[in-house]
């Protein structure tokens, strides 16, 4: 299992891509975004799956994220 973070341009967004990951058996938390890491609104979703689950991202999607120590962060998806 690895872990992931993904960022987005708007609250709704994160709160969609919650429920989503939460509908394919995902346990996700919708949390503050780290301060090396940065959002336009704030709030980032973390969870652990087996892969990164891009197609339950919303289309709103800033970026996803690996989580692979302490602040280490390895870019999967950057959506401008």
């Amino acid at each position: 299992m690895s872990r992931y973070i993904a960022t987005f341009h708007t609250h709704l967004a994160a709160l969609t891509t919650a429920r989503a990951l939460g509908g394919v058996g995902v346990i996700a938390k919708m949390m503050p975004v780290p301060r090396k890491l940065s959002s336009s609104c704030g709030t980032c979703v973390r969870y652990e799956a087996g892969e990164a689950c891009l197609s339950a991202m919303d289309t709103d999607v800033e970026r996803v994220y690996e989580v692979s120590g302490e602040d280490q962060y390895t870019l999967l998806l950057e959506n401008k």
